[in-house]
């Protein structure tokens, strides 16, 4: 099973950088953006001295190895280094000689170009592997600067690529298009690695939970749960009712509630994923 299991992470892997790879430089070189990234650096570089982009990604990926081997470990480097690698050999080898480019609507490229590389990224990230680049450069900054969050890091690394490319391609319209893409990129690798659980959790303190409670077990099938909590102001014990649900099932939650008892504290927060009884199995979620 471990063999398969492996064989089956090389097969994504291989797939997810494929694709990536048709939307990098059918859909994205195109189109003169540079979604963030290290491939966006190597996209510009590109653009300015006609270097290839798979050897530039891996060239400006190899101190950041250096760094990492140190600060994050083997196992981590390696992965990247192999996905770099193999990324890089696709790209260069084997789409740029023998894949077309498109030449449409500067928009259409864009989305495009987003969600194929998203798709590819998500493929690769949902098998554990990771593709180094500005990744690795925020788990070292946070190595450096604990108290900033990876996602400020990340928003703030691509956010250079993205000034940058406005500069290099000479018109402002490279930064706004790239927004456009990184966007559909990421909602794609979210969908992929997440798959399509994303559900609600549901906090319910009420005096009446258990009316409330019977009444989602009959009219939404969803099951629940009483957990017990202490106020911070009175001191008292009560009951908090957690539900996960389904998004579509919001609106017939909080209507229940607001019938039941209109003065219930009601929080509701979105989760990235539910698994188990009810709803997709743990043992399903293959990737």
């Amino acid at each position: 099973m471990n063999r398969k299991e492996r064989m089956l992470d090389l097969f994504f892997e291989i797939i997810g950088l494929f694709i990536m790879s048709i939307g990098i430089h059918s859909f994205i070189v195109p189109a003169n953006i540079a979604p963030g990234g290290v491939s966006g650096i190597a996209i510009m570089i590109q653009y300015l001295w006609g270097a290839p982009i798979g050897f530039m990604t891996l060239l400006m990926n190899i101190p950041i190895f250096l760094l990492s081997w140190k600060r994050l470990g083997k196992k981590y480097t390696l992965q990247s280094l192999g996905a770099v690698l193999l990324s890089s050999v696709i790209l260069d080898y084997v789409i740029t000689p023998w894949f077309p480019v498109y030449t449409g609507e500067r928009l259409l490229g864009t989305l495009y170009g987003g969600i194929l590389a998203g798709a590819g990224l998500g493929l690769v990230f949902s098998r554990g592997f990771s593709t180094g680049g500005t990744d690795a450069i925020c788990f070292l900054l946070q190595l450096k600067f604990p108290q900033i969050p990876i996602g400020k890091m990340l928003m703030l690394v691509d956010g250079l690529v993205l000034a940058s490319s406005v500069l290099v391609f000479h018109n402002i319209e490279a930064g706004l298009f790239g927004v456009v893409a990184l966007f559909c990129q990421t909602k794609v690798i979210d969908s992929i690695v997440y798959g399509s659980e994303h559900g609600q959790m549901f906090f319910i303190v009420s005096e009446k939970n258990m009316a409330i409670k019977d009444r989602i077990l009959g009219e939404v099938d969803r099951g629940a749960t009483l957990l017990k909590a202490v106020g911070a102001y009175t001191m008292e014990e009560k009951e908090v009712l957690l539900c996960a649900a389904s998004k579509s099932q919001f609106t017939q939650i909080k209507r229940i509630v607001k019938e039941i008892d209109p003065d219930a504290f009601f929080i509701v927060t979105e989760v990235s994923q539910i698994l188990g009884e009810g709803f997709k199995s743990v043992m399903d979620d293959t990737l």
